[in-house]
């Protein structure tokens, strides 16, 4: 909670992070969490280093002692018409706005300060070092992955449920057969490339990405 406290005399002090940038189909989304420094969460790191099971048991846990939490989620029509990162962007503002509580700062994974409604400190690695950089994206990753699993039974034959949109083998086999459905992002490499009509590989499609 170091960088926390860095900020704490000047106000309260949100951890940000996003989930969902990279996959070929599906919204991004994003987590905002206010940490209280009073209660302990053990085992907070980036979401990409927990197993799916410990971020279920997290996500729980943050919810019931975080001073306020949030998600917020871009479309795919929005990710197309404003791009990923102006999308992801959006998703983070939504979910500072979801947390029903206004933060004077946020700390934010990455080295890019979006837009938000409050001050921004960016920090490269952030959710290995901040704590509450690491329950946003606890929280970004556990929301994504359940509107996935649930998009799989609106769109079957996708695997959406296994590989949440990205390029897995299994996804690409899927295109190649059922063409791309209206979660797809069609301004994505390997989308237009199907489109395209143009013969392609699973290889071609990955260097695509």
């Amino acid at each position: 909670m170091m960088l926390e406290k860095a900020f704490a005399m000047q106000g309260l002090v949100c951890g940000v992070d996003e989930a969902g940038r990279g996959p070929w189909a599906g919204p991004v989304s994003a987590g905002a969490v206010i940490l209280d420094p009073k209660k302990r969460i053990a085992g907070l790191d980036d979401s990409k280093k927990l197993t799916h099971a410990r971020r279920c048991e997290l996500e729980v846990e943050i919810k019931a002692k975080a001073v306020a939490f949030g998600v917020g989620f871009a479309s795919v029509a929005e990710i197309a018409e404003l791009n990923i990162l102006h999308a992801t962007g959006l998703a983070m503002c939504r979910a500072i706005e979801a947390m029903g509580v206004a933060p004077d700062h946020a700390l934010v994974d990455g080295n890019y300060a979006f837009k938000l409604p409050c001050t921004v400190k960016t920090v490269i690695g952030g959710d290995g070092k901040s704590k509450s950089i690491a329950a946003a994206s606890i929280l970004a990753k556990t929301a994504r992955d359940r509107l996935m699993e649930a998009m799989d039974g609106q769109y079957p034959g996708y695997g959406f449920a296994s590989h949440k949109g990205y390029g897995a083998p299994v996804h690409i086999a899927a295109l190649k057969t059922l063409g791309p459905c209206a979660e797809h992002r069609m301004t994505w490499a390997p989308i237009r490339l199907l489109l395209s009509g143009e013969s392609f590989s699973e290889d071609n499609l990955l260097s695509a990405e």
